[in-house]
């Protein structure tokens, strides 16, 4: 399962973190609030999300946790949640099927459902003026990030609230892995236009990119890998900085 053993940079070069069940635990130690786990080559590989996984995690943590991963159907959803997942979080197959989402919501309510979004700053010296003036500067990706799918990231988001998710993962493909900061105005765009939570991933490198994108970017959570995974920082760490500079967090 790649969703939390394997981290890239941009969604390519992916390296081996360890083993899922071993990180989890280290995490539920280190006081985070949830956990994600995403088998971001499910789809493209044509895949199905491992029911294993969730059920040896759900029999280990007392923290809430959300899985992704080439979840198709609503059966796939309910294996999911039955297998004792708290959300589940649908990309591609949103895509294909917007339907799916609205579907989900009906049956396992809003609170489990999670749209993850994975988007690209388009090139902008490619686009007429006029074209620039109706959509955003950000495109959605499919298939673990290797399909452009023509969407703006934007509207896409506000559809999918529309729909019924819960929440919304979004990831920056320009600044996943790199450590140089969240995609501040792309995080900006989304959390402004939204009134569900939206949560920030990719490009956590230092203690004031986790401030800033809840704070600049208005991110109402945020997300991170390579810093934790590989020992830069613990999860406590990075809460008492953000405590530190009167940033609600939740305490353990």
């Amino acid at each position: 399962m790649q969703a939390i053993r394997w981290k890239g940079t941009s969604f390519v070069g992916l390296r081996d973190a360890g083993d899922p069940l071993e990180l989890a635990q280290r995490y539920n130690e280190q006081s985070a609030d949830e956990l994600v786990f995403l088998d971001i080559t499910a789809s493209k590989e044509n895949r199905g999300t491992t029911i294993e996984l969730a059920t040896r995690l759900a029999r280990e943590l007392f923290i809430p946790f959300t899985i992704g991963g080439g979840i198709s159907s609503l059966e796939d959803m309910h294996s999911l949640v039955t297998a004792g997942a708290d959300k589940v979080s649908v990309n591609s197959s949103a895509i294909r099927n917007p339907k799916l989402i609205s579907e989900g919501a009906k049956r396992f309510g809003s609170q489990c459902i999670v749209v993850a979004i994975d988007a690209r700053k388009r090139d902008q010296n490619s686009q007429k003026q006029d074209t620039k003036d109706k959509i955003s500067k950000w495109e959605v990706f499919s298939h673990g990030g290797s399909l452009a799918t023509g969407l703006d990231a934007v509207a896409w988001a506000g559809e999918m609230e529309a729909r019924g998710a819960g929440e919304i993962l979004l990831t920056s493909m320009d600044a996943d892995g790199h450590q140089d900061g969240f995609e501040l105005d792309l995080t900006a765009a989304i959390s402004g236009k939204l009134n569900i939570p939206v949560i920030a991933s990719g490009g956590g490198g230092t203690f004031e990119h986790f401030r800033d994108a809840l704070t600049i970017g208005k991110a109402d959570a945020v997300l991170a890998a390579s810093v934790f995974h590989y020992g830069k920082y613990t999860v406590s760490e990075v809460k008492e900085y953000l405590s530190q500079n009167n940033i609600p967090i939740r305490k353990v």
